[in-house]
């Protein structure tokens, strides 16, 4: 735990994810810098904390499964094993390896959506979604495959093409087709929570000019939020219609989870809890 008078270093590396056998370069640009910079602190006698863990969640994981015919939580049990294994052979110094899957971060995950609710961060909004109706269910990005509508390439994805490397709204695809059973699925409205990021881009603009005028910013970071905010914040969307997730606790939505990407940055928060219930003290701390 942080340490009155001491140093107190917290290191996280970017959760690596979990779908497949890490090789050398995803240990290179993801944890080996920080494994680094930990030895370095360790050896300066900073009291530091370096926890990383397996990223669990989303249609990646869902998909993978379907693929070697097993659940998500059986295919993320294996590979959360195989990673494990992988960096301890490489002697990684993690001080805690954990995974988003765990009741920690259900909880924290949740506690954080309902503190933005009643903030008023929050809105309802109808998406447009494809439904494949063969298989009962709206189908997420990485469940569909169709004709780029930017470039004309076959394969792309719902939400990327690989060619062309656009990002891509799943119903703007040409020709879209069911992953799972290759049926046309058809658009169907369907309710949706939203992140209203309008609402805090003043605040955030204020707090990004205060940081890049003490932080270490790289000028391309720079760019690209400054980007952000020139074009304007839009309400981003934080629920999906899938069953591999952390619920969303909110009624009306309670078929839904989290989106992947509001959820897995949480995933720091909940490791360090599952390695000391205290957790807070490492991460709501400035003091120290």
């Amino acid at each position: 735990l942080p340490v009155e008078g001491e140093r107190n270093v917290l290191i996280t590396s970017a959760l690596p994810y979990v779908n497949n056998v890490p090789h050398l370069g995803n240990i290179i640009g993801c944890v080996l810098s920080a494994d680094t910079f930990a030895r370095y602190c360790r050896l300066r006698s900073w009291n530091t904390l370096f926890v990383c863990g397996t990223d669990e969640y989303g249609t990646a994981t869902e998909t993978r499964a379907l693929q070697e015919g097993l659940s998500p939580r059986e295919l993320c049990d294996r590979y959360h094993a195989l990673h494990a294994d992988v960096y301890a052979w490489f002697r990684i110094s993690f001080d805690h390896f954990g995974r988003t899957t765990t009741p920690q971060q259900t909880r924290i995950a949740q506690d954080i959506f309902q503190r933005l609710l009643a903030r008023g961060f929050l809105l309802q909004d109808t998406l447009e979604q494809l439904r494949c109706e063969s298989c009962g269910r709206y189908l997420a990005d990485r469940f569909v495959e169709g004709t780029c509508p930017f470039c004309g390439y076959a394969e792309a994805r719902g939400d990327q093409c690989d060619k062309c490397g656009k990002l891509i709204n799943a119903v703007e695809l040409k020709s879209p087709q069911c992953k799972l059973c290759r049926g046309t699925p058809v658009v169907t409205p369907t309710q949706h929570l939203f992140l209203d990021l309008p609402k805090l881009e003043g605040r955030l603009e204020a707090w990004l000019e205060r940081t890049w005028a003490t932080g270490d910013w790289t000028a391309n970071a720079r760019h690209i939020t400054r980007t952000w905010l020139r074009d304007g914040l839009k309400p981003r969307c934080i629920t999906r219609d899938l069953t591999w997730g952390t619920p969303v606790p909110l009624d009306g939505f309670r078929d839904k989870v989290f989106y992947v990407w509001f959820d897995a940055p949480i995933g720091y928060l909940s490791i360090t809890a599952n390695y000391t219930d205290q957790w807070e003290r490492w991460w709501k701390n400035p003091q120290q």
